[in-house]
């Protein structure tokens, strides 16, 4: 029995051995000319070998472009300003692709304009600026719901009479509502229960992405699709906000003038009267609810974040505060976008918060859109499965 025992042991450690060594070997042939980076583990990729405190570090010895393993998914990593800048603007059309983020990306389903790739992406994008460039939302600004916004902001933080209190709700709640304002034509009161619930989900959504359980989710999605967890919260969250907005759309339909939208989903319903007998048409229904969706998406908890950070740092620093702003703007007056050129101090001061946060470090994913040579390695294109596949 003993004897069997010792065999069917050393028959498990030496298949674990040739699966390692096929698996480096499948490795090395699959990355060809990628960038250098550690030697994957089978399904686990390089994630023994990250230090999860500071991953870069981790990886810092393999140079500004390196390959690394997420579970099954091959990642190459640019760092610094240098190795970014000639990949995303010096080399732009080949690293226009978007690449998925699982957790994220199964929400959307390639709809929108944040996880959209090639003519959707184009076209959506280009009415999205298109329609926020030109203010086509009625007769109001940008900048005025901005100011609007900020004045009323101002007002619920005087109701605290000096006392302590957390800001993160009222912030997050004031970008919320611009973004409300520039989608809907209409401000919610911070009082409004529907609009709490509304930023509730969007704060409930971005935290649940930073959980482990949703980063072992992105690495091996196939897997935990398929079982129950914490990781399937944040996609929950997402569907509530899908709901609450097409039920706004629903209201907007019924009472659109398609001669005068008053905001971007008045422009895009018009557009999609005016595409509707065009069958290869990206300006669909699907496409409108992920559009609005990518705005809260993109603006509610990237903004909040960022003013509680340069809150965080004008308290620390107190002589940075209002060293432009008086004499420039005064007390009597709301700032305006005219007033930037005359502001170079604050302008910096802006500027370096951004720097000094980093509430992004990852960015988005890219993906190249053909074979691309970048700094001497070969980037292959992601292909469907079955057509050797790689993930950049």
């Amino acid at each position: 029995m003993e004897l069997v025992s010792a065999s069917l042991l050393l028959l498990l450690c030496l298949c674990c051995i040739l699966l390692a060594s096929a698996w480096k070997s499948q490795s090395q042939s699959q990355q060809g000319q990628l960038p250098p980076g550690p030697t994957p583990l089978p399904l686990l990729g390089n994630f023994l070998q990250l230090d999860r405190t500071n991953v870069i570090r981790s990886l810092e010895k393999y140079g500004p472009v390196f390959t690394v393993h997420l579970g099954s998914r091959r990642v190459v990593v640019l760092c610094g300003y240098q190795a970014v800048k000639e990949a995303l603007v010096d080399q732009a059309e080949e690293f226009s692709g978007r690449g998925e983020i699982p957790a994220f990306s199964k929400d959307f389903n390639g709809h929108g304009v944040v996880f959209a790739n090639g003519e959707r992406w184009r076209q959506l994008r280009r009415f999205s600026l298109t329609v926020l460039r030109n203010f086509g939302m009625g007769k109001r600004s940008i900048e005025e719901r901005i100011q609007e916004e900020a004045q009323c902001l101002v007002e619920e933080l005087r109701k605290t009479q000096g006392a302590p209190f957390d800001p993160i709700f009222n912030l997050s709640q004031a970008v919320s509502n611009i973004i409300c304002s520039i989608v809907f034509g209409n401000r919610f009161d911070y009082k409004d229960e529907k609009f709490i619930a509304l930023n509730k989900l969007i704060f409930k959504r971005f935290r649940s992405a930073g959980l482990t359980s949703a980063q072992l989710y992105n690495a091996f999605p196939g897997i935990l699709e398929k079982i129950p967890g914490p990781h399937q919260t944040g996609s929950k969250c997402s569907q509530e906000i899908i709901s609450f907005i097409l039920e706004r759309i629903k209201l907007q339909q019924a009472t659109l003038d398609l001669n005068a939208p008053q905001n971007f989903i008045d422009c895009f319903l018009v557009k999609m009267e005016q595409e509707k007998q065009n069958p290869a048409t990206e300006f669909s229904l699907e496409n409108l609810v992920m559009a609005t969706f990518n705005l809260f998406f993109a603006g509610t908890e990237t903004i909040s974040t960022t003013l509680r950070y340069g809150f965080l740092i004008l308290l620390k620093y107190p002589q940075v505060q209002g060293k432009e702003i008086d004499v420039v703007i005064g007390r009597d007056r709301a700032p305006t976008a005219e007033d930037r050129g005359r502001m170079p101090y604050t302008d910096a001061t802006l500027h370096e918060i951004q720097r000094f946060s980093d509430i992004l470090p990852m960015s988005l994913p890219h993906t190249v859109i053909r074979d691309t040579w970048f700094r001497g390695y070969l980037i292959p294109q992601v292909r469907p499965p079955g057509r050797g596949a790689g993930h950049s």
